[in-house]
C-alpha cells in the first residue's frame, strides 16, 4: 500500500510516537525490575507470613482472647475451605485465573491506560497481580512504575507457587473491613461461624468485601451490600457453578437470619471475646516488657501460655456480678432511708428555722422535685445549720450535720462500688483468677487487684503476728488485755484505739485476740516486737524490696497495726499464700512461656523464676515451717469460730477442706476485705471505693459482704478437689493442754483447758495460779470486786494505772492477780449478736 500527502505525514507521526512510547515503557520496565530485583530476596519469594493476632491461652490450653492490632486474622487452608467460595471469588474477581501466567494482557493494557492518564484506576488486575502487590507493593502508589513491578512479581509467583497456594494466600491475606482480614476471621466476625460451614450467598458476601471494603458492608450498607450480592449470585449461576434454586434460596435464608441490630461502627478488635479482660490487660503489658527488637505481640501470631483457669475465672466472676449488684442495693437503700428521714422530719424544722432567723437559704418546702431538695440539703442546707449550731448551740441541729456524714451522700448517686479479687496457687504462685474492678471498659481498666491503693484494715494483723510468733516473743496462748488503753508514738502522740461498738472483752489469749480481731491487743503485740521488726516482715512477705517504698508504706506509728497503710490485694495474697507454702517465699506470676507462630519457644518466665527462686536458696524462707503452720493454725480460728464463722456456715462449709483467713474492715467502713487460703489456693477480695472518704456503711463489712463472696468462691473452685491437710512439720511443733483462761499450764483449780500449738521451746512451763488464788479471794470478798490483790503477788508494789508489763514474754496480769471477768460480759444475748459485736 502506497501513502502519499498527509497520510504519510501522519503514519510517520504515529510510528514515531509509539517508538518514544515503547522505548519509554522499556526503560521504564528495565529500571522497575532492576529496582525490584534489588529490593525482593528471590530466594524466599512466595514465602508468606501474614499478620495473625497472639493468642492468651489459659492453663489447660483454653483460649481467653486474641490480642492484635488493626486486623484481625485468623489462617486456614484452602482444603478447609468451600469450593462454592473459589468459585465465587473466581466469579467476582478473575474469571480467567486458572488460564493465565499471572496477568490479562487486555486488563493489564486498560489498567496502565488508566493510571498514565489519571483515569479511572481500579480493575485489570489478576488475582495474582492483587497477591504480589499486597505482599510486595506500596498500595498508597498509583504509578506505572509499580503496576510493572507488579507484572513481574506476579509472573515471578506464578512461576513457584501453584494456583491454589496464590488463592490460599489470597483467601488469608485480603482486608474485609471491620478490621477484619482473611475469610476465617470474616466469616466469625460477620456470621458467627467457620468459613468451612458458609452458604453460597455467605461466600458471595465475603467475595463482595474484597474490592472495596465497607462499601458493601452488609453491617454499614446492607441494601447496597443485597444488591451486589445478588448480581454476584447471578454470575455464580451463570458460570454454572450453583443451580438458580441453590443460590435464590441461600439468598433469601441469609436475609432472612441478618442480624439486623448489630453497630454500624463495630470492628473486630471491640467485638472480639476476652473471657477475662482484666488478666488479659495486665498481660499485654507483661508481654510488652518482654518482647523486643522487631517482635510485635499484634502481628506475630504468638500463643502465650498463661496460668489462668478459665473455670475459676468465670466463677469469680459470677459470684463477685452477683454479690456487687446486691452489695450496691444494700448502699444505695441505706441512703435512700436517709433521704426519706430528712424529707419526713427535718424539712418542717428547715423551714420554721428560715422563718424564725429570716434565713432564705435553708428553706426547702417550696421545692416539687425531691432530688433537688435532696441536693439543696446536702451542698447548701448542710453548711448553712452547721453555722447555725455553732452560734446558737443548738444540738438538734448539730445532729443533722453530723448524720450527713461530711456530705458523703452528695456523691451516692454518682457512686457504685468498686471490687477486686485474685487467686494464687500457693506452690507455684500461678495467678488462677483475677478481677480488677466492677467492669472492665474504657473509662475503668485500673486495675485494683494489682495498682489498689487501698488500706488493709486488719488483714494486716497476721502479717506482724507473723514474727511475734516465730520470734517467740509471743505464743498461741500469750495473754493479753483488751480494755482503754492510751498508747504514745514515737513522735510523742497519744493514742487511743477501740474496738468495734466500742466493746472489750478484758484478758484474753492471743488466739481469740487474733480470731476476733481486736484492736488494742493488736498494738501491744506490735509494741512488743517493735515498729523494725513489723515492717521488715510486712515489706518480705509483701514482696517489696525498694527502700524508698518501705518506708512511704509504713508509717512507724501505731496505727500500723491495724492496718493504716496502702497496699494492693496482690500483696495481701502473696503473703497470706507464704503462709500456706511453708513460710517460703511466693511469687505471682501469669506467663508460663511464649510460643512462635512455628511452635518455637522465645520468651519462658516461669522457667526463669523457678531458677531465681533455686538461686535464693535459703533467702526465700521467710518463716520457718513450724511458725508457718501456726499462723495457719491460728487463721484456721476465724474460720471456724471468728469473723468468718458464719460465712462458712452460710455456704455448707467446704466439703471437708481445710481453710484459713482474715477479714478487715477499715475506719469510717470505707474498706470490706476478706483474704484467706486453702492447702491448694490463696484468695483476697476487696471492695470498697475509689475516691477516699466515702463509707460503704455498717452493714457492709469485710465479714458481712466481701466474706460472704469469699466463702462462695472459695467453696465453688475447690469443689471436686482431692482432700489435703495444711502442711504441718513432723518436727519443731508440740501440742500443749493449757489453763483456758491464763494460757498456762492447768492447775487443779481451772474450769476449763485447752489443747495448744507451740514451735517446741516456747510453751508454757508455769501452772496458773490465777484461779487458786480467785477461790481463796472469794472465800472473803464479793465476786464482783473490781481489783484485789494477792497475797502472793511479788508486784503488790506497781503502779496500776500503767499498761501491763511483760512477764515471760507475754503481756499478762498474773502478778497484779487482777479479777477482770466482769471485762468479758459484752451484753450479748445470741450467736448472731455475739458476732456482730466483734470487729472484722
Amino acid at each position: 500500500m502506497n501513502f502519499t500527502g498527509s497520510r504519510k505525514i501522519i503514519l510517520i507521526a504515529l510510528l514515531s510516537m509509539m517508538g518514544v512510547v515503547s522505548a519509554g515503557l522499556g526503560i521504564s520496565l528495565g529500571f522497575a525490575l532492576a529496582i525490584t530485583r534489588n529490593t525482593i530476596n528471590t530466594e524466599n519469594f512466595g514465602v508468606y507470613q501474614p499478620a495473625m493476632p497472639s493468642q492468651l491461652l489459659d492453663i489447660n490450653g483454653n483460649l481467653i482472647t486474641e490480642l492484635f492490632g488493626d486486623e484481625k486474622r485468623d489462617v486456614v487452608s484452602i482444603t478447609e475451605l468451600p469450593k462454592s467460595l473459589m468459585k465465587a471469588l473466581i466469579t467476582r474477581e478473575d474469571s480467567a485465573f486458572f488460564h493465565h501466567n499471572g496477568f490479562n494482557i487486555v486488563g493489564f493494557s486498560r489498567a496502565l491506560y488508566n493510571n498514565v492518564f489519571g483515569s479511572y484506576t481500579s480493575g485489570g488486575s489478576t488475582l495474582t497481580q492483587q497477591v504480589a502487590g499486597h505482599l510486595y507493593a506500596d498500595r498508597r502508589d498509583k504509578s506505572v512504575t509499580r503496576k510493572i513491578r507488579e507484572l513481574w512479581w506476579a509472573w515471578q509467583l506464578e512461576r513457584q507457587l501453584s494456583k491454589y497456594e496464590i488463592l490460599e494466600i489470597y483467601l488469608n491475606k485480603m482486608d474485609l473491613g471491620h478490621g477484619v482480614s482473611g475469610v476465617e476471621a470474616g466469616s466469625q466476625y460477620f456470621f458467627q461461624h467457620p468459613a468451612s460451614e458458609n452458604t453460597i450467598a455467605e461466600n458471595v458476601m465475603l467475595v463482595i468485601q474484597y474490592a472495596l471494603p465497607g462499601l458493601y458492608s452488609p453491617i454499614r450498607q446492607p441494601e447496597r451490600a443485597k444488591v451486589q450480592q445478588r448480581n454476584i449470585l447471578n454470575q455464580v449461576v451463570k458460570n454454572g457453578y450453583v443451580t438458580q434454586e441453590e443460590a435464590d434460596n441461600s439468598f433469601i435464608l441469609f436475609w432472612d437470619n441478618w442480624d439486623w441490630s448489630r453497630d454500624n461502627i463495630a470492628t473486630a478488635f471491640f467485638d472480639r471475646e476476652d473471657q477475662a479482660p482484666w488478666f488479659s490487660e495486665y498481660v499485654r503489658g507483661e508481654l510488652d516488657n518482654m518482647l523486643y527488637g522487631t517482635q510485635d505481640m499484634l502481628r506475630d501470631g504468638y500463643t502465650v501460655h498463661t496460668t489462668l483457669n478459665l473455670d475459676y475465672q468465670k466463677d469469680a466472676d459470677e459470684i463477685i456480678e452477683r454479690n456487687l449488684q446486691n452489695w450496691n442495693r444494700i448502699y444505695k437503700s441505706r441512703r435512700g432511708t436517709r433521704m426519706d428521714y430528712v424529707d419526713e422530719e427535718f424539712v418542717p424544722i428547715f423551714d420554721m428555722l428560715s422563718l424564725a432567723f429570716n434565713i432564705d437559704s435553708i428553706r426547702v418546702a417550696g421545692s416539687q422535685d425531691i432530688k433537688n431538695a435532696e441536693n439543696l440539703y446536702e451542698e447548701q442546707i448542710v453548711p448553712t445549720l452547721d453555722i447555725v449550731s455553732q452560734m446558737f448551740g443548738l444540738d438538734g441541729v448539730k445532729s443533722v450535720v453530723d448524720f450527713s456524714y461530711d456530705k458523703i451522700d452528695s456523691q451516692l448517686d454518682k457512686s457504685s462500688i468498686e471490687t477486686a479479687l485474685i487467686t494464687l496457687d500457693n506452690e507455684t504462685g500461678y495467678i488462677l483468677a483475677m478481677i480488677g474492678g466492677s467492669k472492665f471498659e474504657r473509662g475503668n481498666q485500673l486495675n485494683r487487684a494489682l495498682q489498689g491503693s487501698l488500706q488493709p484494715g486488719s488483714t494486716f494483723k497476721p502479717v506482724f503476728y507473723s514474727y511475734a510468733i516465730s520470734s517467740g516473743l509471743f505464743t498461741t496462748a500469750s495473754r493479753i488485755f483488751d480494755g482503754p488503753t492510751v498508747f504514745t508514738s514515737p513522735d510523742g502522740q497519744p493514742y487511743t484505739p477501740l474496738n468495734y461498738r466500742g466493746e472489750w472483752m478484758g484478758n484474753v489469749l492471743l488466739r481469740t485476740a487474733l480470731a476476733n480481731s481486736m484492736n488494742v491487743p493488736s498494738i501491744k503485740i506490735m509494741e512488743g516486737i517493735g515498729f523494725d521488726a513489723a515492717i521488715e516482715r510486712a515489706s518480705r512477705l509483701y514482696g517489696m524490696t525498694d527502700p524508698v517504698q518501705i518506708s512511704e508504706t509504713f508509717p512507724r506509728v501505731f496505727p500500723l497495726a491495724l492496718g493504716v497503710i496502702a497496699i494492693a490485694p496482690v500483696h495481701t495474697a502473696r503473703a497470706y499464700a507464704t503462709f500456706a507454702n511453708q513460710g517460703r517465699a511466693v511469687e505471682p506470676i501469669a506467663i508460663r512461656y511464649v510460643l512462635d507462630r512455628d511452635g518455637n519457644v522465645i520468651s519462658n518466665p516461669e522457667k526463669e523464676l523457678r531458677e531465681k527462686q533455686k538461686e535464693m536458696g535459703d533467702e526465700r524462707q521467710i518463716l520457718s515451717p513450724q511458725a508457718a503452720y501456726i499462723m495457719t493454725n491460728l487463721m484456721e480460728t476465724t474460720v471456724k469460730s471468728g469473723t468468718l464463722r458464719w460465712r462458712s456456715h452460710e455456704v455448707g462449709g467446704y466439703d471437708g477442706m481445710p481453710m484459713a483467713g482474715k477479714t478487715g474492715t477499715t475506719q469510717n467502713w470505707e474498706d470490706a476485705w476478706a483474704a484467706g487460703f486453702s492447702p491448694y489456693y490463696t484468695t483476697v477480695i476487696w471492695a470498697g471505693f475509689d475516691k477516699k472518704g466515702v463509707s460503704l456503711g455498717t452493714e457492709l463489712t469485710g465479714s458481712t459482704a466481701t466474706g460472704v463472696a469469699w466463702a462462695q468462691y472459695m467453696k465453688a473452685i475447690h469443689q471436686g478437689l482431692p482432700l489435703k491437710d495444711f502442711y504441718k512439720p513432723e518436727t519443731g511443733i508440740v501440742e500443749v493442754e493449757v489453763d483456758a483462761d491464763t494460757g498456762l499450764l492447768p492447775s487443779e483449780y481451772s474450769e476449763d483447758t485447752i489443747t495448744e500449738v507451740f514451735i517446741a521451746g516456747t510453751e508454757p512451763k508455769v501452772v496458773e495460779t490465777y484461779h487458786e488464788n480467785r477461790a481463796y479471794r472469794n472465800t472473803f470478798y464479793s465476786d464482783k470486786m473490781l481489783t484485789t490483790i494477792s497475797y502472793e503477788s511479788y508486784d503488790a508494789g506497781l503502779d496500776l494505772t500503767i499498761d501491763d508489763p511483760f512477764a515471760n514474754n507475754d503481756y499478762v496480769l498474773e502478778g497484779l492477780d487482777i479479777d477482770l471477768d466482769f471485762l468479758n460480759d459484752t451484753g450479748s444475748d445470741t450467736e448472731e449478736d455475739s458476732e456482730n459485736s466483734l470487729l472484722d
